[in-house]
């Protein structure tokens, strides 16, 4: 499986009554359709994943398989608490005709948790599951980080195909990729650090921004791809300052505000987080109408 390219971690919209917008879902997916992006990355942590219930997780799954083009592949979040439901929820994606799956690190009992439990765990998983794993590090949310020498003998399963590393860390990606086999396939998860990673031997990146930022996202990979590499630097600067403004200092509220103005459907987070606050609109108003594309109006 060929992981290349840009994923947007796909946001959950909610209608006015607190219910998932399955038609929002699929407006979206529609409108990224048109783009580069390679596929989607459905409840993973910018999906508010843990506040949805099972019922409309899958019901997410199946909306983005039915909006989504041809070609397009197709990630699930699939990480439990215990190995068995992490088991159970990935054999559900694969049935629901997901390519792979995005297994995040069990953390509710940090104090307990060392090496072994998560080489454990994501060996159990990846030899259970129908569909290749790409495990899913991200400290930010779980206070627990997968180590180079843990994902480099994870790397040796034929089922784990790659990692999604939002560590923002470019020594560990440069350490996985000099460590792990040649066709295992990391991606980072931070709009800041895509170029470094690309050029450290990352495949790509699943991000956030693009959610908002879908066609500037997909340029930087191809500039890179194509090997101008002083217009992609110069491009990944400018998205470093809008990973910071929109993700990192607003979250998932500022994401969801920025994509509204943008013609997708964003809306507001699901409590117990809040909408973004009056004051902190303004900047981010601004900073999508220098960003955005004319031509990606909608």
């Amino acid at each position: 499986m060929n992981l290349s390219g840009i994923f947007p971690a796909l946001t959950t919209p909610f209608e006015s009554d607190g219910s998932v917008s399955l038609s929002g879902v699929k407006h979206n997916i529609g409108l990224y359709n048109r783009t580069g992006l390679a596929g989607y990355v459905v409840l993973g942590s910018t999906g508010e994943s843990v506040l949805l219930s099972r019922e409309e997780s899958d019901q997410l799954l199946a909306a983005v398989k039915e909006a989504a083009a041809p070609g397009k592949i197709l990630i699930a979040g699939t990480g439990a608490e215990s190995t068995a439901e992490t088991i159970a929820r990935t054999k559900r994606a694969a049935a629901l005709g997901y390519q792979a799956a995005l297994v995040k690190t069990p953390y509710y009992y940090k104090p307990a948790y060392r090496a072994e439990h998560f080489i454990q765990h994501f060996r159990s998983v990846a030899d259970a599951s129908p569909i290749p794993i790409l495990l899913y590090s991200v400290p930010v949310f779980t206070n627990i980080t997968l180590e180079s020498p843990e994902i480099i003998a994870l790397a040796q399963h034929p089922n784990i195909v790659g990692i999604k590393d939002s560590s923002g860390s470019i020594q560990r990606i440069g350490e996985v990729v000099a460590g792990a086999p040649a066709d295992f396939q990391v991606l980072t998860g931070g709009a800041a650090v895509v170029y470094p990673a690309l050029a450290l031997g990352g495949r790509g990146a699943i991000l956030a921004l693009a959610d908002l930022l879908p066609e500037k996202c997909v340029e930087l990979f191809q500039l890179f791809e194509q090997g101008r590499h002083e217009q992609a630097r110069q491009l990944q600067l400018q998205l470093v300052g809008a990973s910071r403004l929109v993700v990192s200092e607003n979250g998932i509220a500022g994401l969801k505000f920025a994509m509204d103005l943008r013609g997708y459907k964003g809306g507001v987070p699901r409590p117990p987080l809040l909408p973004l606050k009056e004051e902190k609109k303004t900047a981010v108003a601004v900073l999508v109408a220098e960003l955005h594309p004319a031509a990606a109006r909608v």
